[in-house]
């Protein structure tokens, strides 16, 4: 059982806030600056089955990098869009989230409010705007969608519009989003649901339809389309995604610098090239297209909890985020991480212990990020209650990956087990 963190505060953001509908010049503004910032980028936003289409909908897009919103509100305008946003997007301006009509969650919690809140945007005619990964993509392709997503389309009975973006991830990886590449961005948007064919359809058919839409890989995107990146440094922060050699198996040991990313326990090296592929500069090169890589090692740590070898414990540094202004250090904790109770956190603050528990089945991923801008520039990992968020500081070297792995696989295998529990009850 949790026990919350004695602030000498108690109050936490309300998530629970119906979002306003968004102020008409406000969907101009956004327009607007949008459009300044995309000021000398090549950028194309294309219409597919969107004829006559109007408000509400839903907008359902993978997500790269902030100027997935910009692009976005090329499409959208002159319509009110409300998006939904993490709370660490309110960061120093919930006032300006507010205004602007954003609806607030904690990632990967059960949050009802946020099914009050699509409700109210769907019913008064609105565009309902959000990323069903809740990510940034780690890799350039789809990340995992929740199944919960096609009830939720069920429920509101509204058409379905998906935005794949092309060349953000190119752009600005996520492993490395502070060195920008020179890339094209190609954005569709595509009605791939109207509202009759939502009413006709099952939640799982309705999965099916949104999962196939949302596919896309930016790595084979840029070799179909003959997309160079030359900068010098495009490998840079690529180790981050890419962990364990599939030359030593060793993992933890990758690095990168340059146009290479390298194994520090085998010395094996392997070059990425103007085109996106990988090279190994000697041998066999295990996998030429990045995607694979990243694949395979979602295979190994599937194998290591299948065999009930998986458990993950470190020392970390604690930030926690109950309000918008700032990120409250907590100070040292212990987490673990293990196929049985999931994650658990424990430390002490304000002279009370804490102790936070997530099992598997209540997280279906976890949200990592690289150099994390709004607390220091190192790795970090986020575990959520309804109330509280809690950002985690490893002192073990390039495991966040791993993690977010372990996380999605623990968590189908324990909905899996429930979904047999079911039916063994009903028969």
């Amino acid at each position: 059982m949790n026990k919350e963190v004695n602030y000498k505060n108690k109050k936490t953001y309300n998530t629970a806030k119906l979002p306003i509908r968004q102020p008409i010049f406000i969907v101009w503004l956004i327009w607007l600056l949008s459009r300044i910032m995309l000021i000398g980028k090549n950028y194309k936003v294309e219409k597919i089955n969107m004829e006559g289409l109007k408000p509400p909908y839903f907008m359902l897009s993978n997500h790269m990098y902030f100027i997935d919103f910009e692009l976005a509100a090329m499409g959208t305008l002159p319509h009110r869009v409300n998006n939904v946003v993490s709370i660490d997007g309110y960061y120093r301006r919930p006032w300006l989230m507010e205004l602007i009509g954003a609806i607030c969650t904690r990632k990967y919690t059960r949050d009802m409010h946020l099914i009050k809140s699509i409700n109210r945007v769907l019913k008064r005619g609105d565009i309902l705007s959000m990323y069903p990964e809740a990510r940034y993509s780690p890799c350039g392709i789809t990340s995992y969608i929740p199944d919960a997503l096609g009830k939720l389309i069920k429920l509101n009975k509204a058409p379905v519009v998906a935005v794949v973006h092309h060349g953000n991830y190119l752009h600005s990886p996520f492993w490395n989003f502070r060195k920008k590449r020179k890339v094209p961005f190609h954005t569709t948007m595509t009605q791939i649901l109207t509202a009759e064919q939502v009413k006709a359809m099952s939640a799982d058919e309705i999965n099916e339809v949104v999962k196939k839409a949302l596919e896309y890989d930016d790595y084979r995107y840029q070799k179909e389309n003959g997309i160079l990146i030359k900068e010098e440094f495009r490998a840079e922060g690529l180790h981050k995604v890419l962990y364990q050699c599939p030359h030593c198996l060793t993992e933890s040991k990758m690095n990168s610098k340059g146009s290479e990313i390298f194994c520090t326990a085998c010395n094996k090296r392997w070059t990425l090239n103007e085109d996106g592929t990988l090279s190994a500069q000697s041998g066999e090169t295990e996998f030429s297209h990045i995607p694979d890589w990243f694949r395979w090692e979602r295979t190994q740590v599937e194998k290591q909890i299948e065999n009930g070898e998986y458990n993950f414990s470190d020392d970390v540094e604690v930030y926690a985020f109950p309000r918008c202004w700032r990120f409250i250090k907590l100070g040292n904790a212990k987490i673990t991480h293990d196929i049985e109770k999931g994650f658990t956190l424990e430390g002490h603050y304000n002279g009370e212990d804490y102790l936070i528990n997530r099992s598997p089945i209540e997280m279906n991923s976890l949200h990592v990020e690289y150099d994390y801008c709004y607390i220091k520039p190192y790795d970090c990992f986020d575990i959520s209650t309804e109330k509280d968020s809690y950002y985690c500081y490893p002192t073990k070297e390039n495991v966040i990956t791993k993690l977010a792995f372990a996380t999605e696989i623990l968590y189908l295998k324990s909905l899996e087990r429930a979904k047999q529990k079911k039916t063994a009850v009903q028969k």
